[in-house]
């Protein structure tokens, strides 16, 4: 096979020593040159005319959950554009249940209080109108909360008797009955009753799922846990045996394993040279801002002493440090609120970096009220944060209620972060944010570099970066967040996975970035999308 030239481009590195290119030289699925056209000798290579478009690294989302994702998107989705309120919800329900057998589940996901036309959250009354004696459970956009509806509460046993589990809430009206709305920990009561999919559906939904990721510019992922025991890396192999084709690195879900005195982690599994690898282990330390569970180091608003929720135990969070120290392997954990990041960070600035290659240690996931002290510590010790820019501008209702636009406007300070060196990168955490195309990139790129909301709002300017800074973050930085080898950057020795895109990213105007659009992805230097 000749080798392949892509010339007559605007092609952007994400490598600080040569960041803008023109052409580039691929054999065997690897950049063997790159730079200005002029700069190379004549030979016989095979030709591609990139006709001054854009090119770009293919992105790295650090952070989602594919396989939750890949099962979501064959639910009912309550979000813009399908869904706009309750009622409209209600009636994508009653839709669905026409098509269901008696008894059997309705699921769906995405929904969010802050844009329903009501202004309120949904309740197993809501739920109860238009299923017609059928269990039905909507998760919450962020993952962290299910509404069930009263035949679902029933299935599970829950009634007003029913005390809170540790690390979570059922939540009650003012005369002590369940709403239906499952917090934190209580969302998996119902896990039990609601059926499963067959593997052979859940090999399919991720092939399926990645190839909706190269129509985005995806060549790798993190898979941050299932919300269950399941483990997903023969999954993946299975999927990648069907045509799925982004790199994945897996993080195991530590509460559902750290009871499991025969839990492994293979070493064979762990080499990141493969297409599928795993990581290490992941913690949730709280919950969200939307749902108003991230542990915070202040109220919020309107309120003097609701702070969020602590979801870990410390129990948990030694055995996870244990095993990872063990097996060389990274920790990633969930914490938002500023109690949560300062504990996370505390912990881990105890110890040293135990992995043995240049894959950070410890991991931070969302990190959106990050004390000063927690993040010079990070800089100090090496710790990766690992954030969504899509957050605040997908929930800005949420974080303005919850908030107060002041409070909003301090939320995921990237600007701040990066001046005090710490390691940084951007993902979308799909598909727990309310966006109608969860794992879109562009407009978290646009969210980043404009801070302002979908719908105009200003976040906070002082923390807004460059375009090519948000760029680097979701290519360069996401890739070492994982330590995923020799992709995220063009150039010399990297595999030749890249983006082709619609327009120049770098020269629009910020307002327009999330409207791009891919128009090929490459991986290895072969075509495997073309819109």
């Amino acid at each position: 096979m000749k080798d392949c030239l892509f010339e007559n481009g605007m092609i952007f590195t994400s490598d600080d020593t040569n960041l803008y290119a023109d052409a580039m030289l691929v054999s065997d699925g690897t950049i063997q040159w790159i730079g200005k056209r002029e700069a190379i000798a004549e030979g016989d290579y095979e030709r591609v005319n990139l006709k001054g478009a854009c090119v770009v690294p293919g992105f790295i989302d650090a952070h989602m959950h594919p396989v939750m994702l890949a099962d979501f998107s064959k639910k009912i989705s309550a979000l813009p554009p399908e869904v706009h309120s309750i009622e409209e919800l209600k009636e994508r329900i009653r839709q669905v249940r026409k098509t269901k057998k008696a008894g059997e589940w309705i699921e769906g996901w995405g929904y969010d209080e802050g844009k329903f036309e009501e202004k309120r959250s949904l309740n197993r009354y809501d739920l109860d109108e238009s299923s017609a004696g059928a269990p039905v459970s909507i998760t919450r956009t962020c993952g962290h909360i299910r509404c069930v509806n009263s035949r679902a509460l029933e299935l599970a046993g829950i009634t007003r008797n029913t005390p809170d589990p540790v690390g979570g809430e059922i939540e009650r009206d003012a005369s002590g009955e369940p709403t239906g709305v499952l917090k934190e920990t209580a969302r998996d009561l119902v896990l039990p009753f609601i059926p499963k999919e067959t593997y052979e559906e859940k090999v399919q939904n991720l092939v399926d799922l990645g190839n909706r990721l190269k129509s985005q510019g995806i060549v790798a992922v993190c898979d941050m846990g299932n919300l269950d025991t399941g483990d997903n890396f023969s999954l993946y192999q299975e999927a990648i045996r069907h045509g799925y084709q982004q790199e994945t690195a897996i993080y195991y879900m530590w509460d559902y394993f750290a009871d499991d005195p025969k839990f492994r982690i293979p070493k064979e599994r762990r080499n990141k040279n493969g297409q599928v690898f795993v990581a290490g282990l992941k913690l949730i330390g709280d919950g969200s801002v939307s749902g108003r569970t991230a542990w915070m180091d202040k109220p919020y608003l309107d309120t003097d002493r609701e702070y969020g929720i602590s979801t870990c135990s410390d129990t948990l969070m030694e055995s996870a440090v244990a095993f990872c120290k063990q097996y060389h392997c990274q920790l990633s954990m969930h914490a938002m609120g500023g109690q949560a990041i300062t504990r996370a960070v505390e912990r881990a600035y105890r110890e040293e970096n135990w992995m043995l290659d240049d894959t950070p240690y410890v991991r931070l996931e969302h990190l959106t009220d990050p004390p000063w002290e927690s993040i010079r510590k990070a800089a100090e010790k090496g710790i990766f944060f690992v954030m969504q820019p899509i957050f605040l501008y997908a929930e800005i209702e949420s974080y303005l209620k919850n908030l107060g636009e002041t409070w909003m406007k301090q939320c995921y300070p990237v600007r701040t972060i990066l001046d005090q060196g710490v390691k940084l990168c951007f993902s979308t955490d799909a598909p727990a944010t309310s966006w109608a195309v969860p794992y879109d990139p562009f407009p978290c790129l646009k969210a980043a570099v404009t801070r302002k909301a979908y719908d105009g709002t200003d976040c906070g300017q002082d923390q807004k970066v460059d375009v090519e800074t948000a760029v680097k973050l979701y290519t360069r930085e996401s890739a070492k967040a994982a330590g995923f080898r020799r992709i995220g950057q063009l150039k010399k020795g990297y595999k030749a996975h890249f983006a082709i895109l619609d327009r120049n990213l770098f020269t629009i105007p910020k307002e327009e970035i999330d409207q791009v659009k891919v128009e090929a992805l490459y991986m290895n230097g072969e075509c495997i999308y073309q819109r």
